[in-house]
């Protein structure tokens, strides 16, 4: 056994999983970039130019038009973007709760650490995350 397994727990079901005091630190950072991830949701949300509802009455010249039209594309990916990663930053602090923290969702093998250091959102391994990205 490896120094590397020596430091994750054994369960009664034979899957390694993180000590509790290895998860803590973790789920606090998770739950305070889901606090970070929300709030710039909300600032994102108050630059869509179509949220002002008195421009649809408002005659606007085709320039003025078009620059409404590419920031509301601009907000909508920024947008998009946030609520994917509210969405998996959300699903990992779910696993940490059941103990399932680490512990690819597909195949239920432990995910990397050098994984999880770089994106401790990570739910899947990385070849479990490239098979479902297509790749």
């Amino acid at each position: 056994m490896t120094n590397k397994k020596s430091k994750n727990k054994k369960t009664t079901d034979g899957v390694m999983r993180f000590p509790a005091n290895v998860v803590s630190p973790v789920a606090h950072f998770l739950r305070d970039r889901l606090r970070m991830l929300r709030a710039r949701k909300k600032v994102i949300e108050k630059e869509d130019p179509f949220k002002d509802t008195a421009r649809l009455i408002d005659n606007a010249s085709p320039d003025a038009d078009a620059a409404e039209q590419f920031g509301h594309a601009r907000v909508s990916a920024v947008r998009s973007q946030i609520t994917r990663s509210i969405i998996q930053t959300r699903k990992a602090l779910s696993r940490v709760k059941i103990g399932k923290y680490g512990i690819c969702e597909d195949c239920g093998r432990m995910i990397d650490t050098d994984r999880l250091v770089i994106y401790p959102e990570a739910t899947l391994c990385a070849e479990d995350a490239a098979k479902r990205e297509g790749k």
